[in-house]
């Protein structure tokens, strides 16, 4: 298991149930950050194939990496295809943590 954060990652939101989704949703965060930290481009629809997570899941956590409680890492995105379809790819450069805050462990 990655400890991304060195502490459980604190989810919320009005549908949020610990008990229901802590779980869940720690195993999406991880495997978001496994196949994304290796700083490749990719769209929804391969990360959620290579993740097994639906695409909303996915958008969902890559946001989630951006906060501060669950790294600060940079996420970019950038528009592919016809830009009148909105497709996007994303990027993760993950933040390495200063010895003062603890490490990213595989």
């Amino acid at each position: 298991m990655v400890d991304l954060f060195n502490q459980p990652p604190r989810f919320n939101g009005s549908d949020y149930k610990p008990e229901l989704d802590d779980v869940r949703l720690t195993g999406q965060i991880e495997r978001v950050f496994r196949c994304m930290k290796d700083g490749e481009w990719r769209g929804l629809r391969l990360i959620a194939d290579i993740t097994g997570d639906p695409e909303a899941s996915v958008s969902a956590q890559l946001r989630h990496l951006r906060k501060e409680r669950f790294g600060n890492h940079t996420v970019e995105k950038k528009r592919y295809g016809e830009a009148k379809n909105g497709y996007f790819k994303y990027r993760l450069l993950v933040r390495v943590p200063s010895n003062k805050e603890g490490t990213v462990s595989e």
